[in-house]
């Protein structure tokens, strides 16, 4: 039961974080904008952030602008690479995708 708790907890701390971005943003929290609150937060560059991500700045520009998507295989590693919960990545660039597509669908990734 402890191990229910403790997933349904971090579940809702995530689901907060994401409320709290999206009211401070002023709209639907996007992978883009994920990354850029991230890199913000952090007080790092483009150039630097884009490193972290082994990317071109204008690649992280692109992503961070919407121009660009990412694969859910991309956005696990960036995750880890930043030590992010992965579900948190991929269901956000999952997400953005369907969104850019104009797919009325929601994503809800659960562990298997």
């Amino acid at each position: 039961m402890k191990t229910t708790k403790t997933r349904k907890a971090k579940r809702s701390g995530v689901l907060d974080a994401t409320a709290a971005l999206e009211r401070i943003m002023g709209g639907p929290l996007t992978f883009g904008r994920m990354l850029r609150s991230i890199r913000e937060g952090d007080e790092i560059t483009l150039e630097v952030f884009a490193r972290k991500l082994g990317i071109s700045r204008q690649h992280l520009c692109d992503v961070e602008q919407g121009r660009k998507g990412v694969s859910a295989e991309r956005a696990a590693k960036w995750a880890k690479a930043l030590r992010y919960p992965e579900v948190v990545f991929i269901q956000l660039a999952l997400q953005t995708d369907l969104d850019a597509a104009g797919l009325k669908y929601s994503v809800e990734i659960k562990a298997a």
